[in-house]
């Protein structure tokens, strides 16, 4: 069977297109459902990318995996020690204080973990820093960068989500 070049142009734009409203009708969906239950509460994100690429918490919400973090070649087991080590020096910052007596709870410690290949070619990996976890009820979120080497807070974001509903 010959197809001419116009039913071809069109088959090819078809596709085209059908690839391209897929595409969004996606990510329409992912960012949708980034809101789920945590807690029997609802959990919010800026979107799914941003959850997805920057705490690997998933469209799940914070489950048992709080306390893993996610490599570039799968998952971390984190020590106990390196959790405690984290969240003391957490618990030591004024601002960090302040938000657990405000009601906030620790609900995960992530790794970060840094790789550093040396001039002799010997591959140096190290936990470097962490994102501290922190949740008020449903209303709340707080995440904590702690520098792991120097001992201390270099951010804190929190987020709050206030709802109002009419009839």
């Amino acid at each position: 069977m010959k197809i001419n070049k116009r039913k071809a142009l069109i088959l090819l734009s078809v596709v085209i297109t059908t690839a391209i409203i897929s595409g969004i009708a996606l990510n329409a969906y992912l960012t949708a459902n980034a809101q789920t239950t945590v807690n029997g509460g609802p959990f919010w994100s800026y979107g799914a990318g941003w959850v997805i690429g920057n705490i690997s918490m998933g469209t799940q919400g914070w489950t048992h995996r709080e306390m893993r973090g996610r490599g570039c070649y799968g998952t971390i087991e984190v020590s106990d020690a390196f959790k405690e080590n984290v969240i003391n020096i957490a618990k030591s910052d004024t601002d960090v204080q302040n938000l657990l007596n405000q009601g906030y709870n620790i609900t995960g410690v992530r790794p970060i973990v840094k790789t550093i290949v040396e001039g002799d070619g010997t591959v140096v990996t190290k936990a470097t820093s962490a994102i501290l976890m922190l949740q008020k009820d449903t209303t709340g979120r707080a995440v904590v960068t702690v520098d792991v080497e120097n001992a201390k807070v270099t951010e804190i974001v929190i987020l709050t989500k206030t709802v109002i509903q009419k009839p």
